[in-house]
């Protein structure tokens, strides 16, 4: 196996290492549902989310569990094939793991507990972000990756045609 993809891979390792180390903190001193505040925008805030992203499906009858697992293992699936073709584009290859540790992270606990734990609760006034945990935070980090290596690579071909 080549070493980059396997660099690779043990940034993806390390995502869900501390996305699971971090949900595990949580379960074992955060009681469901009760905000702990840390700062005035943010609270340590213990909840399952059946759902997706903003908990999309949340409230459907139990199916979309099994539909989100599948869809995250296909997922994860594709995350390594474009890894081992696109080893050459460093940030992508990084951006990719840190999706593939987050997706898995998420599977991970859709098995094992029927929801993803979230933990995160940032607010302001009344109004609070979607609960959320450090996996959902490397997908999102990686997504941001993915688009500004797009628009370096868009933008630098740009100035160099004019």
């Amino acid at each position: 196996m080549n070493l980059r993809l396997l660099r690779y891979l043990a940034v993806a390792t390390t995502t869900l290492l501390l996305d699971q180390l971090s949900k595990w903190s949580a379960l074992s001193n955060l009681q469901m549902g009760v905000p702990e505040p840390v700062l005035p925008f943010f609270n340590w805030l213990l909840l399952f989310n059946p759902g997706a992203a903003f908990s999309f499906l949340a409230q459907g009858s139990g199916w979309q569990r099994w539909f989100f697992i599948i869809l995250g293992l296909v997922a994860c699936v594709y995350i390594i094939y474009l890894l081992r073709k696109s080893l050459s584009d460093k940030l992508l290859c990084i951006a990719l793991s840190l999706i593939l540790g987050g997706a898995l992270g998420n599977v991970l606990d859709r098995i094992m507990y029927g929801a993803v734990v979230d933990f995160i609760d940032l607010h302001y006034a009344n109004w609070h972000w979607p609960a959320f945990n450090v996996a959902d935070s490397a997908i999102c980090i990686g997504a941001a990756l993915i688009i500004w290596g797009e628009l370096r690579k868009s933008f630098g071909k740009s100035a160099q045609s004019h």
